[in-house]
């Protein structure tokens, strides 16, 4: 199945790839390998929510903020390798959450990227991850999703 038909199925529109906010490229390929920099849930260059879970973000809106945070990352992919059905897997997610002292609930929040990648790929976007808390992360985002994708 086509993987860029599958987005249209479920309604979604890629956003335009979000561009490096500091020193750094959003994406570098080694070989059949994508490796992504942090992705932030931004929307036309703005972060669509700041602050922390547990304090002020719900686990709801976490996982809301982690799910525009993979479709941006699906949007830098896109614009490395041309069209997502190049995409073979998603080999690892790694989501820093910004976390209130006591918060444990980061697995719960990082879901929110982890369906929409199984929506999306299907087996081939089940995924290895780590889901850790963060006391801060880069202009008050709640969220910074990073990835690893093998594509041909």
């Amino acid at each position: 199945m086509s993987y860029e038909l599958r987005l249209k199925e479920l309604g979604i529109e890629l956003p335009a790839a979000p561009q490096p906010v500091a020193n750094y490229v959003p994406v570098v390929r080694v070989g059949d390998l994508l490796f992504l920099s942090g992705v932030l849930p931004s929307k036309d260059g703005r972060l669509v929510m700041t602050g922390k879970l547990g304090a002020g973000l719900s686990i709801e809106q976490g996982a809301v903020a982690a799910k525009l945070a993979v479709l941006n990352a699906l949007a830098i992919m896109k614009a490395e390798v041309g069209s997502l059905d190049r995409v073979q897997r998603i080999v690892k997610m790694v989501g820093h959450i910004a976390s209130a002292s006591g918060f444990t609930d980061q697995p719960q929040v990082l879901n929110g990227a982890s369906d929409l990648l199984v929506a999306v790929f299907g087996e081939a976007g089940r995924h290895a991850r780590v889901a850790v808390g963060a006391a801060e992360l880069p202009r008050q985002s709640p969220i910074e999703i990073e990835l690893i994708v093998h594509v041909i």
